[in-house]
This record gives C-alpha cells, structure tokens and sequence, in this order.
C-alpha cells in the first residue's frame, strides 16, 4: 500500500530542501522533537544501568521450554479460551486463510495511507472539528486572535496541542465532558516573528496557559452528527498557575521543598501531558512526561549526586529552550534544584468538579509518564499500569492497598481517589522463551513463530518501605528510574500507552519504537525487543497469571512488529500480510466495546505517510487483521483517540509542524483552509445517515 503521489505534499517537501536529513531517525520532523521532548533522540539514552535483558539461554530453553511454554498458554487462557492465535512460520508468511465477514465494529473500508493535508475518512463516515487551540472555554473568553494573543486570553481558551482525550457522559441527553491533555507549546507555530532566543514575557506567559488541560462540556443531536463545544460553568482550564496538592508517601518531602512552597505539597501547574486514562469512579489520570527539558542551569549543579540524579532523567545543560527561566526563578535549577522533582508524576483531576484541587499521586513513581490505566481486582483492589516513554526505559504498575467504593457520588470519588495513595510499586522484567541465537535483530521470528515468553513484577516500594536497597521509599519515588535500574528491570523501546482490555482480560503497551537499540555501547535485541535499530515499533499484548491483575507473574507475546508489510521484519499476529495497513510508531491505544484494539501513531513519517488511527482484532481468524480507519493532516501527530458506538473522536496534534515551516511560512492550513494558520484540534467522526 504505497501511498500515491500528492502534489501537496511535494510543495510541503520543496519547503524544506534538508527535510531528508533534517528528521529524527524516527521519521518525525526535528522541530517537533525540538519543542516536545527536547531532541532527547538526539542525546544518548539517560538509562545507562548495567542491567540486562535476561532471555533463556539455549541450555535454559532445552530443560525448561515445556515448563514455560505450559505456563505461557495457562496464563494466556481467559474465559476458557486460550490465546492461541495462528503462529507464522519463521519467515512471517502465513499460510492462506479463508475469511468470514469483518468482525463487529470493523466493517469499514479502511483508507488509503496518503500524504494530504487533511483528514481522510472511510466512505461512509463523515467529520467535524469539535473545538480548536484558541476557541473559548471559560465564560468571557474572547474570540481567538491568532495576531494578538494575551496570556489572559489563553487561561480562558481551549491550549495547544491536544494529546489525551476522554468523554465522560452526562445524565439524560447525548452531553459529555470532553477532558483533553495539552501536551506542549510550539512558539514558532504560534507567534509571528518569534525569536528563539529572545522570547517576550508575554509570549511565555501565553504558554504557561496553553499548557495543562481543558474540560469543556459537548453535546450532540441524537445520536448522529457533530459534537458541539459549549462555554458552560462546568468548563475548566488547568494552567501552569493552577495549584495542585502532591499527595501519597513523598508529600512533603525535603526532595520536594521549594523558596516557595517549604511544606513540599503544593505545586504550580502541570506540563507536557500525554496520554491518560478513565478511572473507574469518573476521574482523569494524566501523565507528565517530558519535563526535563523545561529547566534552565543543570550543569551549575556539582553535587555528584544531585548530578546524576538530574542525568538519569536527561536533565542537562544551561539555558532551556523556551528560556522560562528568565521570568520566574523556579524554572532556573541553579536557584531552585528541586522544583523538577515537583514534575513527572501522574495527576489526577475530578472533572465533575470544577472547584476542586488536582492531585499528584507520588505512589505512582516519577518519571516520563506517558499516562495511566485502571483495572479493578475482584477483591476490589485497584491497578494501575504505567508507561516511561524514552528508549530503554520501563513498564510499571502499581496495586492499591484499599478497596474501591461504589457509587458515583463526590464523597465516593474523593475516597477512591486516595487509593492511588498507598500500595505497591512494581516494575516489569520479561524473558523470552527463544535461545538467544534465535533473536538475532533482523526481526525474524524464532523457530516457534512467536516472540513470546513470560515476566514478572518487581516491588519498589510499598507504602513508607523501600524494597530496592540503599534507597529509602522517599527516593524510589522521586528517582523511580534509578531504583528500577537497581531492581534490574527490562529495557523496553519507548514504553507509551499500557491499557487493559476490558473484554479480554489482556493488557496491550505501544513500544513506539528505538533507533538506538543494537547502536554502540547500547542493549541488542531481546525477544521482547526483537529489532536493531527499531524505528517502526510493536504492540506488546500480556496476562497476568490467571487472569489476575494482583498476579506478580504474566505471560506475554508480541502481537504486532510494525512497518511496511512488504519488509520482512514484520508480523500482524499471524495474519496474511498482504492485507494490512502499514502502521508506524504504536503510540495511543483503546478498546471498542467489542474488544479490538484501536491504535494512533505518531512519526509515520517513517513510511513517508501521515500518522493515522488504525484497527485491529485481537482474537479469531481476523486477528492481526490492522486496517487504516482515518489519517490526519501533513505534520500531524493522532492522539487520544476515544471510540464508541456511531462515535470517534480523535486529537489532532501540532498539523503542519514540518522542518523549515512556521508561523511565518505555514505549512498545513487545517482546519480552517485557505490562508489560515494550522491549529491543533479535537474532531469527531461518526457513519453518515
């Protein structure tokens, strides 16, 4: 599936006369790795532990393969039935299959991969913008002016760069609330004549309020049509001036301290959100990702260990990016060393409230979240599971000590809440069920067609107890990427959304992708990582023993190595692969309420195509069965994609954001055509009549 030639796209491409060699080796567009995680691609990897990936060795393999494999299909067994799947022949060619209808819920005709810049829907299907950057929010907000903008204006307007999104509905007609992540600023695409170097107090205030999050109240007609965006009270802006409490076991703490905040419990603001999750009692988790690269002045810190704690999160060098140091101290780390301790968390936010105080959850750990999901034990426990979105970083997941309350009243929210307070901290080491010489970096399957094996979960901490030693339970959860170097963890490529599948039973994590595995002085392949120099990513798929989230043991397998169907280090779960969509970059994922999985990427650029929302099954004959169901602009990124019956919405992210574009020289004029500047924006998709 080739795209075809668009002319767009060869005037996008004569904009830019390095764009061959100015993207990341991802794909992406350099300007966005510069704004949104600080061209951490570009540095070396900050996980530089010794720890390494512990697949079976061939003598292992011969004396405990029926054991495991034995374990592998008990766990993976739900329901009666077990996770079989076809399992291809090392080649990855499947043997023919005859196919009944599409499943439930995926009889669309999926699209072609393109280059347009616009969104590309199934026929069938028709599409609206929901609510855009700038659009009004709070009562009073003035018409968006994208030549005279105020940071007043701002607090009061839908932010930039929507990532995560949810939809939770209201009592009686089709309301909901529309909650949406606002990950990060692009200044250049937001400011004419910005200057790089010297930012105007006002431009910088303006992004501290588009960062954080929005919730605005939709409704539709019936259950056909567009979604409508309405200023109403129950809206909300979260801000970088928005108080938020630290709750858990390193509130207060002295690695939390600031000038400003001496108790070590309250922070300003939250930034570079990306994914999230629904939680069971209606609130939204979100994830604080790549903070590390919002603050000024690291090299002047000298204290050794303050320096490598700073290096293991890629906290280095002197002047920020966007150079917010030079309006207020906190964000200058020579004056204020722990106000980045305060950030790489998971927040918590009652939408149903708009008078209440947002929570950073410290149980949870810190590091580059990409968000996080709930599953519920029978015992009433909950889980949460955890993404750390950067090359060679770790899957997490977190059990509750308390027991949810039913209902869905204030009261009932504000206990559950505190559940992610106190329990226990783990981190994921895997092993593979293949000899080493079978996972050779190709991408070529092992003799069993499966990359498959087993894992279990590590304990960090519990409660105020430290189980990894030499660090107290303060430190694990402030440093969390050095107490699971220590705990010896499995180095993953780009951890991102982990979420559980309520129909299943299993738990699916995008691994986005890793250029530099097999690279100098880096980790080579593993069976859960099978590829050198991983630009495409894969979709992990796992079960906790017996089905039990509580479980310390899980089984696992890859259930799609992404790319070019053509290329041979690919694999759709076992199906015909002459009959996919190619895919790039797993980053977002959900479930239908069938169970299939639903996927956004980001940097499919890789394949020289726009980033999509795809689909696939993850059971019967059609598993492994991805087709295309949407594509977003030129230099767009899909995120937060939720999926309903007759509705999806999708968040289309930084459109337009190309090397050698601007402000100043648009690349993209979506949504609005015509001459217009490109702005990120929530749509909907649904059948048409």
């Amino acid at each position: 599936m080739n795209p075809p030639h668009d002319p767009a796209r060869t005037i996008i491409l004569d904009l830019l006369p390095n764009s061959s060699t100015g993207r990341h080796p991802t794909g992406r567009a350099a300007v966005t790795c510069r704004y949104r995680c600080g061209d951490a691609c570009a540095h070396e990897p900050p996980n530089t532990s010794a720890n390494t990936y512990f697949g079976d060795i061939v003598n292992q393999v011969r004396s405990r393969r029926g054991v495991l494999r034995a374990g592998a299909v008990l766990a993976l067994a739900s329901g009666g039935a077990a996770l079989h799947g076809t399992p291809a022949a090392a080649d990855g060619r499947p043997g023919p299959r005859r196919l009944s209808a599409p499943p439930p819920g995926l009889e669309f005709t999926p699209v072609e991969p393109n280059t347009r810049d616009a969104v590309v829907v199934p026929d069938g299907y028709q599409q609206a913008v929901v609510i855009r950057w700038g659009d009004p929010v709070l009562p009073g907000a003035p018409p968006f002016d994208f030549a005279n903008q105020t940071a007043a204006a701002q607090a009061k307007q839908f932010g930039f760069n929507n990532d995560f999104a949810a939809l939770l509905p209201l009592d009686g007609a089709e309301r909901f609330l529309l909650v949406t992540n606002h990950e990060y600023t692009s200044e250049e695409f937001m400011f004419l004549g910005y200057d790089a170097e010297n930012p105007t107090e006002e431009q910088v205030k303006i992004a501290w309020a588009a960062h954080g999050l929005s919730v605005v109240l939709v409704s539709r007609k019936g259950k056909a049509g567009p979604l409508t965006a309405e200023v109403s009270p129950r809206n909300r802006r979260i801000t970088l001036d928005t108080p938020f409490q630290v709750s858990g076991p390193a509130a207060g703490s002295d690695l939390l301290k600031t000038s400003a905040d001496p108790s070590g419990a309250t922070v300003l603001g939250t930034m570079n959100n990306c994914a999230g999750g629904v939680t069971p009692w209606g609130t939204i988790l979100s994830g604080e990702e790549n903070f590390h690269f919002y603050f000024a002045n690291a090299e002047q810190i000298t204290d050794p260990v303050e320096a490598e704690r700073l290096a293991r999160y890629g906290v280095e060098g002197a002047a920020s990016e966007r150079k917010w140091e030079r309006f207020d101290p906190r964000w200058d780390l020579a004056k204020e060393p722990n106000e980045v301790n305060r950030f790489g968390w998971v927040v918590e936010l009652d939408p149903h409230d708009p008078s209440s105080t947002p929570i950073k959850h410290t149980a949870l750990g810190r590091f580059k979240h990409e968000g996080a999901t709930i599953s519920v034990a029978e015992d009433g426990r909950v889980v949460a599971y955890l993404g750390d979105d950067e090359r060679f970083e770790y899957l997490y997941k977190f059990v509750s000590s308390g027991t949810i309350r039913k209902g869905t009243s204030r009261l009932a929210r504000r206990h559950n809440m505190s559940l992610l307070d106190d329990g226990t901290l783990y981190v994921a080491k895997f092993t593979g069920d293949s000899p080493a010489s079978e996972i050779d970096g190709s991408g070529k399957l092992p003799s069993d067609g499966l990359f498959d094996g087993t894992g279990e979960w590590l304990p960090l901490a519990t409660g105020d107890r430290s189980h990894v030693d030499g660090m107290t339970a303060e430190e694990v959860y402030v440093f969390t990427r050095i107490a699971a170097d220590k705990a010896g963890a499995t180095k993953m490529d780009r951890p991102e959304d982990v979420e559980p599948n309520p129909v299943n039973g299993r738990v699916y994590a995008a691994l986005t992708n890793n250029t530099d595995r097999g690279a100098d002085g880096n980790e080579g392949a593993t069976e859960v990582n099978p590829r050198n120099e991983n630009k495409h990513g894969h979709v992990l798929e796992f079960e906790e023993h017996r089905g039990d989230p509580l479980a310390t043991s899980f089984a696992w397998r890859l259930l799609l190595v992404c790319g070019d169907p053509a290329s041979p280090d690919t694999y759709f779960g076992g199906f015909p692969k002459d009959q996919v969509s190619p895919i790039s970059s797993p980053d977002n994922v959900t479930f239908d309420k069938h169970g299939n999985l639903w996927i956004s990427t980001d940097s499919s650029a890789a394949l020289d195509i726009n980033d999509g929302l795809y689909a696939v099954p993850v059971e019967g004959e059609h598993r492994g069965h991805l087709k295309l169901f949407l594509t977003v602009p030129a230099g767009a990124e899909t995120c937060g994609p939720v999926v309903r019956d007759e509705l999806i919405t999708v968040c289309v992210q930084h459109p337009g954001e190309l090397d050698g574009a601007s402000a100043d020289n648009p690349a993209s004029h979506w949504p609005d055509g015509g001459n217009s500047q490109p702005r990120p924006s929530v749509i909907a998709v649904w059948p048409a009549s």
